[in-house]
């Protein structure tokens, strides 16, 4: 089974052990055991634990970045700004939880949650931007509802879901102004 793991199979398992475990478990033994293979496997896809963790990052912003603008892209529809919203409040962001928590400490996370800041925060001021809004306005809007998420995702207490989506609700009351 082992030659037939993708580096992706590793990446989406570090991804779930990052969820679950934090980024001290995001180690090629206990991956491996997991996946029920060996830590050869591991290492035919990554150099070191190092290189495993650069990857991880990485697919962590196709997957929290960059696949969330393609399928609102996909869509097709004149406003993807409430399609946003409701992606970003819909679930319990616990993987967004962990990376950050991993940047607390780490150098090169931090740098990796800074760039998919950025990255969000050009997107939604764009989106602003297309509905007519002045840079200053679309940008300080973005950041408004970007802070909003960010407060929810490190939430220790969230919300009921009634309350949740009238907190939505008010949300995308504030991006249609």
């Amino acid at each position: 089974m082992a030659d037939q793991l993708s580096a992706k199979d590793w990446l989406d398992q570090g991804l779930r052990t990052l969820t679950q475990n934090g980024f001290t478990a995001l180690k090629a033994e206990p991956l491996a055991k997991a996946m029920g293979v060996s830590r050869g496997s591991f290492y035919w896809h990554f150099a070191d634990l190092a290189a495993f963790h650069a990857a991880v990052l990485a697919h962590w912003r196709d997957v929290a970045a960059e696949q969330v603008i393609a399928d609102l892209a996909a869509a097709d529809t004149a406003d993807p700004l409430p399609l946003l919203l409701r992606r970003a409040f819909g679930s319990r962001p616990a993987l967004e939880n962990a990376v950050r928590t991993w940047a607390s400490v780490d150098p090169k996370a931090r740098a990796a949650v800074q760039a998919i800041d950025r990255r969000r925060l050009t997107y939604m001021a764009r989106l602003f931007r297309a509905k007519g809004l002045s840079p200053g306005v679309a940008r300080a809007r973005a950041h408004i509802l970007y802070w909003a998420f960010l407060g929810f995702a490190l939430s220790e207490q969230p919300l009921p879901r009634s309350q949740q989506s009238a907190v939505l609700d008010e949300l995308l009351a504030i991006a249609a102004r």
